[in-house]
């Protein structure tokens, strides 16, 4: 077994390990294991570019700090986590413009109107009490559907791998959203922590498998 293979095991034993803890809210573990994926992701990726591009380490750690502020249930490292979050988020979509090439936004745009009018229709349908997370929720979906329009857009227009990892990634981030809104404005159960977990993980793996996929052809 190579490095990267044994690597991979061992990112997903982590996000196993990480999963259960988060079905059980088990802390200790949880502030152990949650940003060891991330990390696991950062040197999975350093092993297999040969590129290593600064974007790429600098969208997993945002992640990682989004996902530390996160544990926490206070207002206040939530807020905090949000805003990180939107940074992450605009680094992701820009980094993927980047290495994709786009130049025509127009399908862009058009993609992106299915995935506005899904999350503003249950966005508008909740009640608030922070006008500060109001702002900063309209920022976060319209950042999403943005990020489900590229993907869905050069997969439209060019059906290839690099296309399909993208769009995979996306949408499973798109889910993760989803759950997650669901989760804090709607119902709460046990089983939603792992399962948006399990997403998250998933999500970054296909993103790792998207650049390789991107940096090899564009080596080419």
């Amino acid at each position: 077994m190579n490095k990267v293979k044994g690597l991979t095991v061992v990112l997903f034993i982590v996000v196993i390990i990480e999963v259960i803890a988060e079905y059980f809210r088990f802390l200790p573990l949880i502030y152990i294991f949650k940003p060891i994926i991330s990390v696991m992701l950062m040197i999975l990726y350093w092993y297999s570019s040969q590129r290593k591009d600064i974007l790429f380490f600098l969208t997993i750690f945002t992640s990682l700090l989004t996902n530390v502020l996160f544990i926490p249930q206070d207002i206040h490292y939530i807020f905090i986590g949000l805003i990180v979050f939107g940074f992450h988020r605009i680094i992701n979509i820009f980094y993927v413009l980047r290495v994709m090439k786009t130049r025509d936004f127009i399908p862009v745009i058009l993609a992106s109107i299915p995935f506005f009018i899904i999350f503003f229709y249950i966005f508008f349908d909740i009640d608030l009490l922070s006008k500060k997370i109001y702002y900063i929720m309209i920022m976060h979906n319209s950042l999403i559907s943005i990020f489900g329009g590229i993907a869905l857009s050069h997969y439209i227009m060019n059906d290839s791998s690099r296309s399909s990892w993208l769009l995979i990634c996306v949408l499973t981030f798109v889910t993760l959203h989803f759950i997650i809104f669901i989760e804090k404005f709607y119902i709460q159960l046990q089983i939603f922590r792992p399962i948006a977990m399990s997403l998250n993980a998933f999500a970054y793996y296909a993103f790792y498998k998207f650049i390789l996929i991107i940096e090899k052809s564009n080596s080419n």
